[in-house]
């Protein structure tokens, strides 16, 4: 009878019947399992990371609709788009509450720095995500690296200034001559889609990355502050970690390429590529991580009155003296995010629904592919710069055919039948091998397969991992 109950409820699910149907069936199902529950989730956003949420949601046997806000074409295959943006509280909430959502997942970072968190609580709704004064941690470098500061947590010696006046000034002083070295980094304090950080080398790196961000304001308002920070040396990783605000379940380390092209040259991006894991970081080195950066920061944030649950990403920089912290973001880093999910055996709605009850120390060790994967970014021609939109797409089926290949859709959209490009990264292509290298030779060849005027990638993602 069990297993009756289980292919109809699977058919129902996979082919989206209606609401009636699937609430009738799972009345009859819980007879038998009263422990199952079909749930319905809603994913907050349109990106690769949105898209990886969804795909991996839709797996759980405890889930019956996975609806993403507003979606792209890849989401539209493997879920179900609501013509919804990522920042519209209000009509989120109504259809979160009109279609009984049990579940709410918020990708993107502005979207929880504007307290779409806060909202679905005070309306009663199960949500995973940091509240509005716990996403300051991303929302505001300022804020971050001031509380890096009080809880003594390892980061790079820096300097905030509210006036490119200032900031040249400081500059100036530190560096007299114009062709000084000058080994700094300048950082838009607000948000700026990954790219409002700016590496400098010589003097006259460092005023005009301060022009560009806080007199130009490339990066509009988030330059309305700015910090300077002495460039770290080392190599660089991400550790993401989930936490209800008491239990930390920390991650595979994985490592992302913000610079453009081959051998990290070129301005900030997104990300262009990642894989996980990462050999840099030993078990040994994430032991150290979780005691000198995870578990302090978690307290800080508590001891700071903004209580932190959700994803704590942590950017670091592997130092000669340790690790230090380069930034912190406060939801799953997109691309590892995709390579992360790729690798994740247990039920990520157990995971994210422990999180949002505050029940994490209940839940078993998680479970992992022990294959590496590697994710690669294809890009518009342009990005990071001006790039032109609604250039059709062809390649991703033959490509998603691949074994252990998934195609992650980022900037995508549908336009008359045909999908087309509608961002500067537009799919992620992801792969598992039995080693690094069989990862990327088969995300490489996935690659090939896909087709655009002007569509490029990094060619290069992952060979650090056999560098160092």
């Amino acid at each position: 009878m069990l297993t009756f109950l289980d292919r109809i409820a699977s058919r129902l699910v996979d082919n989206h019947f209606s609401t009636s149907c699937v609430k009738t069936t799972s009345r009859i199902y819980k007879l038998f399992h009263p422990w199952v529950k079909f749930m319905k989730v809603l994913v907050v956003g349109n990106g690769g990371r949105e898209h990886a949420l969804a795909w991996k949601i839709s797996q759980s046997k405890r889930v019956s609709h996975v609806y993403v806000a507003p979606g792209n074409a890849g989401t539209n295959r493997d879920a179900i788009n609501v013509p919804i943006e990522a920042t519209d509280q209000k009509a989120l909430l109504e259809f979160a509450q009109q279609n009984n959502i049990e579940l709410t997942v918020v990708g993107p970072e502005a979207p929880l720095v504007d307290g779409l968190v806060d909202t679905f609580e005070a309306a009663g709704l199960k949500v995973f995500g940091p509240s509005k004064a716990a996403a300051e941690l991303e929302g505001s470098k300022v804020f971050c690296k001031n509380l890096l500061h009080t809880a003594n947590i390892p980061t790079a010696t820096y300097q905030s200034f509210r006036s490119a006046e200032d900031a040249s000034r400081y500059i100036k002083e530190r560096y007299p001559e114009p062709n000084d070295p000058a080994p700094v980094v300048v950082k838009a304090d607000g948000l700026a889609a990954g790219k409002g950080v700016i590496v400098c080398e010589t003097r006259s790196d460092a005023l005009d990355a301060i022009d560009r961000i806080a007199s130009r304001k490339e990066f509009g308002t988030a330059g309305n502050e700015l910090i300077i920070e002495e460039k770290l040396v080392g190599l660089e990783a991400s550790v993401l970690a989930i936490t209800d605000g008491e239990t930390i379940v920390t991650l595979p380390a994985a490592q992302d390429h913000k610079p453009a092209y081959d051998g990290d040259l070129g301005p900030n991006t997104g990300g262009m590529g990642a894989y996980c894991p990462t050999p840099i970081v030993t078990p040994e080195m994430l032991e150290r991580i979780e005691a000198e950066v995870l578990v302090p920061i978690v307290h800080a944030m508590k001891r700071a009155r903004k209580p932190f649950k959700g994803v704590l990403y942590a950017g670091l920089m592997l130092t000669s003296s340790g690790p230090k912290v380069l930034e912190f973001n406060v939801r799953f880093g997109d691309p590892e995010c995709q390579p992360l999910l790729m690798r994740l055996q247990t039920d990520l709605v157990d995971i994210l629904e422990a999180a949002a009850n505050g029940t994490l120390s209940q839940l078993n060790e998680l479970q992992w592919d022990d294959r590496p994967s590697i994710c690669v970014v294809m890009a518009s021609e342009g990005y990071p710069n001006a790039y032109e939109k609604g250039r059709a797409i062809t390649g991703i089926e033959a490509a998603d055919a691949l074994e252990d290949v998934k195609v992650f859709h980022a900037g995508t959209r549908i336009e008359d039948g045909n999908v087309v490009n509608d961002g500067g990264r537009v799919l992620g292509v992801t792969a598992l091998g039995d080693s690094i290298s069989n990862a990327k030779r088969q995300a490489y060849k996935a690659v090939k397969e896909i087709r655009w005027r002007g569509g490029w990638c990094r060619k290069d993602i992952s060979d650090k991992a056999l560098e160092n």
